[in-house]
């Protein structure tokens, strides 16, 4: 009897909470006020528009640097701690925020300079992205001189000597080369662009214009105005083909074409002569081999700058247009303190 009264008292509790019939529909809301656009709410590819616009730039860029060096050599591959910062992108990004020479590991996956090395990509995703990664004063690893070639210090970070070991100085002691490859380091252009950090044994040096009437350096004169698919822009070189020159950055200054051409002429020849007078020098000393490498052994602070000086000028690549006056001194110089 118990269990019966319960059980009907339970059908009694469902049967009152039993949901009944719907009721008719309410009135509509009220529209809410519509967003403008870029104010309530953005597009989401706006931004991206801002340099991936329809005007081809980023792919005539894109080209122009597949063409170069830094796009086609093959360093890319020298990925190891001492290496990675020059010649891979990841490494040169790393050194920028550390301040170091050399990277803390070697790079994985290394890439070789490209867009992102050198520029802010995609870290605001404005026109800013475009800004030069690097332009702050750069010191020189074979002096410690502290230079500043305006956005040129990007370039300057890396195409630098690296300090020989041991670094003679001028009226020091003899020193001791253990390694052929005694020397500075390739892409020596900064050393000879700024004018200082040679071996500077000696009198006499002056500095081209060139150090301080050209605001950026490598910039302005290596990135004009591309020559169809031979120089500048993002090419980055100036010279191409038989002996031919982009001479549009040389020309606001040098303005008779006939006239720069025969001292571009005259300063290659000049400094041409002095690197093979300095090379025999060097060779007759016994300092330097057949093959242009050191000879490992003890020698004078003078023959051993002397080396130095000589793979200066040589690794500079610009035949004297960079500073002329600093590179010609360098080699005269050298020449005298060997005889």
């Amino acid at each position: 009897m118990l269990l019966t009264i319960m059980l009907m008292i339970g059908l009694a509790f469902a049967s009152c909470t039993k949901e009944g019939p719907a009721g008719l529909p309410g009135a509509d809301g009220k529209d809410g006020k519509d967003g403008e656009d870029g104010i309530n709410g953005l597009d989401g590819t706006a931004t991206c528009a801002v340099c991936h616009d329809d005007s081809e730039v980023n792919f005539a860029i894109t080209r122009h640097w597949e063409m170069s060096q830094h796009a086609m050599g093959n360093t890319y591959l020298r990925n190891s701690t001492s290496c990675a910062g020059c010649h891979t992108s990841q490494g040169f990004r790393e050194i920028i925020l550390t301040g170091e020479g050399n990277t803390e590991m070697a790079i994985s996956n290394p890439n070789p300079p490209n867009c992102y090395t050198c520029h802010n990509v995609h870290q605001d995703y404005t026109i800013d992205d475009w800004g030069l990664s690097h332009v702050a004063p750069v010191a020189l690893r074979i002096s410690g001189d502290v230079i500043d070639l305006g956005k040129g210090n990007l370039c300057a970070t890396c195409h630098q000597p690296r300090q020989p070991s041991p670094m003679p100085e001028v009226g020091g002691a003899d020193i001791a080369i253990g390694n052929f490859r005694y020397g500075p380091h390739y892409g020596t252009q900064a050393v000879i662009a700024a004018g200082t950090g040679g071996y500077e044994v000696g009198d006499g040096y002056t500095n081209s214009a060139h150090v301080n009437m050209i605001g950026n350096s490598c910039v302005t004169c290596h990135m004009v105005e591309n020559s169809g698919e031979n120089a500048g822009g993002h090419m980055m070189n100036l010279s191409y083909g038989e002996g031919s020159v982009l001479t549009t950055s040389c020309t606001s200054c040098h303005t008779n074409p006939e006239t720069l051409q025969t001292l571009m002429t005259d300063v290659k020849e000049d400094l041409a002569t002095l690197l093979a007078e300095l090379n025999a020098k060097l060779k007759e000393v016994g300092i330097m081999d057949e093959a242009n490498y050191a000879v490992e052994g003890t020698w004078t602070a003078d023959q051993a700058g002397a080396l130095i000086n000589h793979n200066l000028v040589k690794y500079d690549h610009s035949n004297g247009v960079h500073n002329y006056p600093y590179a010609k001194k360098l080699l005269e110089n050298s020449i005298a303190a060997l005889q």
